[in-house]
C-alpha cells in the first residue's frame, strides 16, 4: 500500500503564525474488511532478486507487495529517489495553475488565460507551461478540442472544484495515448475496484464528478468507465501531496508506492519544489530484511482516530505494533484521565475493535467506544475555534481538560506543537522579551513533545528536527539571561550550552534534507548559523 498525505481529520487545519524569516532566528535573537496491514508478516516472504538497489520487493499473502531492506540501512541513507509519473490539482481543489499549481485569486479581474486552450494560468511566464509534469502541449491540445474550458464559464465554485479534481485523472488517462511507459507504470499501482465498487457513496461520487464528467461532458469517450474508475482508485490510495502552501498538488511516483504503512515508520520523505521529485530517506537503523515503511496517517493522533482514517483513505484497517497496543507503545496518546480514581488511566479494551469498550486500569470504569468517540469529537471541535495565532486559546484548552485528557493525549500534543511554534515567534511573545516562566514553559511543552515523538517518530524525523530546533531557543535565553544577572556560574554557563548545542547538532542534521526554500531548510540554516555563534564564544 502506498502513502497519501492529506490533511488528517483530527489534525487542525489551520496553522499557527510562522514568518519564515523568524523561522532563523538564532541564539543571538535567540462489512468490507479490506486490508490489514499486519504486524507480524509471512515468515516465507518471495523477494524479488536481490539487485544494487537498497531495497528489494517482497510478498505476502496478508500485505501484497512490500519493500524489505536488500542490506542493513543506516539513518540519513537515501533509498529511493524518483521523479512523478503525475502531478495535477488536489482532490476537492481551489482553482489553481495548470502549469505549476500555484493558487489562483478568486477575485481576480483579469486571469490570465492559456491562448490555446482558455484554462486559467498563473501567467504567461509560468514555468510550468509545456511541460510534461505541467501543462503539457498534448494536454493543451486536447483541452482546447474538447473545449473543456467552456465548462468552466459560470459555474459553481463547487464544480469548479470539480473539475480540477478531474484534470489529474484526464492526465493520467492521457499518459495511455501519449506517454505509454509511464501509463505502464501506473497501472503497476493498486486500485481496490472491487473494495471501493464495495462502498456505494465512493463509487458513486467518483462516477458523478469524475466519470461521467471526463466521459459525457468532456467527451473523451475513449476511455472506458473501467478505466476511469481505475485511475481514481490509483489516485487514492497511492498519491502523495507534494508543494508548499499556495502550492499543493498530488502526485504518483513509481517504485514509492509499494512503501508500506506503519503507525510509527522508519522512513521520511520530501519532495523537490519545483519539479516535485520525491526523495525517502531512512530515519533510524534497520537490517537487511526488514519491512521499510512510511506512515499514511498523522502520527500524533490516536489509535481510534488513526485506524479510521486509514479505513476510509487507504481501505484498510492497520494492525501494526502500535495500533495493537493499547498505550500506543508506552505514550498514551489516546488515554483518558478516569474521573473515579487517582492516577487511573482509560484505555480501550481491544484496540482492533473501533466498538470496543474504554475501561480503567485501577477501578475498571467503563465507557463505550462510542462516548469516547463523541468526547474527542467535542473537544476537538472545540479546539478548532481557537485563534490560532494566540496562546492564551490553547493554554486555556490545556488546562480547561488537565484532569480529562492524559498529558500526552493527541489532543494535547496538538496544542502544544502550536504552542511551541507561537511562544517565541508572535508578536506578543517575541523570545527576548518572554518572561522566565514563558521561556520555562515553552521548554516544558517541547520536552513533552519530544517525549512522545522520540518514541513513535524516533530518529532523523522532520518533526523531531523542528522541536529540538524549537527547544534551543529557551534554554540559550534561560541560560543567557542566568549567566547576565550572576545567578550561574560560567562552568554552569557551558554545561547548560552543552544541551543546546547538541540540539542544534542535531536539528540541523535533520533539517538539511530539507528542499531549500521551506521553512525546515530555513531552521536548518539557522541552527546552522547559531553553532558558529556559539563555537566562536564558547570554549567547550
Amino acid at each position: 500500500m502506498p502513502n497519501h498525505h492529506n490533511k488528517k481529520k483530527h489534525k487542525s487545519k489551520r496553522k499557527p503564525h510562522n514568518d519564515s524569516n523568524n523561522n532563523r532566528q538564532s541564539v543571538d535573537t535567540v462489512n468490507m474488511d479490506g486490508l490489514a496491514i499486519a504486524d507480524e508478516v509471512n515468515e516465507n516472504p518471495n523477494p524479488e532478486p536481490r539487485s544494487h538497489k537498497p531495497y528489494r520487493i517482497a510478498k505476502s499473502d496478508v500485505m501484497g507487495r512490500y519493500l524489505v531492506a536488500n542490506r542493513d540501512l543506516r539513518a540519513g541513507e537515501l533509498i529511493i529517489k524518483v521523479d512523478p509519473v503525475a502531478v495535477g490539482p488536489c482532490a476537492e481543489s481551489n482553482p489553481v495553475c495548470l502549469g505549476c499549481s500555484t493558487d489562483l485569486p478568486r477575485c481576480q479581474k483579469k486571469v490570465h488565460k492559456c491562448k490555446n486552450c482558455g484554462w486559467p494560468l498563473c501567467g504567461a511566464k509560468c514555468r510550468g507551461i509545456k511541460k510534461d509534469l505541467g501543462h503539457s502541449t498534448y494536454e493543451c491540445d486536447e483541452l482546447r478540442k474538447h473545449r473543456v474550458s467552456d465548462f468552466l464559464q459560470d459555474c459553481s465554485e463547487q464544480d469548479a472544484s470539480h473539475m480540477y479534481e478531474a484534470i489529474l485523472a484526464l492526465r493520467c488517462l492521457l499518459l495511455k495515448n501519449y506517454k505509454p511507459e509511464l501509463w505502464e507504470k501506473l497501472n503497476e499501482m493498486e486500485s481496490h475496484n472491487e473494495l471501493r465498487r464495495g462502498i456505494p457513496a465512493l463509487w458513486s461520487r467518483n462516477q458523478k464528478i469524475i466519470v461521467d464528467r471526463i466521459r459525457k461532458d468532456w467527451k473523451f469517450e475513449e476511455f472506458t468507465e473501467e478505466e476511469v474508475h481505475t485511475v481514481c482508485g490509483i489516485l487514492e490510495v497511492n498519491s502523495f501531496e507534494v508543494g508548499t502552501v499556495g502550492c499543493r498538488a498530488r502526485a504518483l511516483f513509481p517504485e514509492a508506492f509499494y512503501i508500506s504503512h506503519e503507525c510509527s515508520p522508519n522512513t521520511t520523505h520530501t519532495d523537490h519544489p519545483r519539479n516535485h521529485a520525491i526523495s525517502l530517506r531512512m530515519t533510524k537503523d534497520i537490517r537487511e530484511g526488514e519491512m521499510i515503511s512510511l506512515s499514511y496517517s498523522y502520527t500524533l493522533q490516536g489509535t481510534l482516530k488513526r485506524r479510521q482514517h486509514l479505513k476510509d483513505s487507504k481501505f484498510f484497517w492497520c494492525e501494526c505494533r502500535r495500533c495493537k497496543d493499547p498505550t500506543e507503545l508506552g505514550t498514551f496518546t489516546s488515554a483518558l484521565q478516569c474521573p473515579n480514581c487517582n492516577g487511573g488511566y482509560i484505555l480501550t479494551t481491544n484496540p482492533l475493535d473501533q466498538d470496543a469498550p474504554w475501561k480503567c486500569q485501577k477501578c475498571e470504569r467503563t465507557l463505550t467506544g462510542k462516548d469516547v468517540l463523541s468526547l474527542v469529537d467535542n473537544l476537538f471541535e472545540e479546539m478548532e475555534t481557537v485563534d490560532p495565532n494566540a496562546t492564551e486559546g490553547y493554554e486555556a484548552f490545556l488546562s480547561k481538560y488537565r484532569n480529562v485528557l492524559h498529558k500526552n493525549h493527541y489532543l494535547n500534543l496538538s496544542a502544544k506543537h502550536n504552542l511551541c511554534q507561537l511562544y517565541g515567534r508572535t508578536a506578543s511573545h517575541m523570545l527576548q522579551d518572554m518572561s522566565p516562566e514563558e521561556l520555562s514553559r515553552k521548554e516544558t511543552i517541547c520536552r513533552d513533545l519530544l517525549e512522545v515523538i522520540d518514541i513513535l517518530e524516533p530518529g532523523l524525523s522532520r518533526l523531531r528536527g523542528v522541536v529540538m530546533y524549537e527547544l534551543h531557543a529557551p534554554l540559550m535565553m534561560q541560560a543567557r539571561k542566568l549567566f547576565e544577572s550572576r545567578k550561574i556560574s560560567t562552568n554552569d554557563l557551558k554545561n547548560r550550552l552543552k544541551e543546546v548545542v547538541n540540539l542544534l547538532r542535531e536539528s540541523e542534521k535533520i533539517l538539511s534534507f530539507e528542499p531549500e526554500g521551506t521553512q525546515e531548510a530555513d531552521m536548518a540554516m539557522g541552527a546552522k548559523d547559531a553553532l558558529m555563534r556559539l563555537g566562536n564564544s564558547v570554549n567547550f
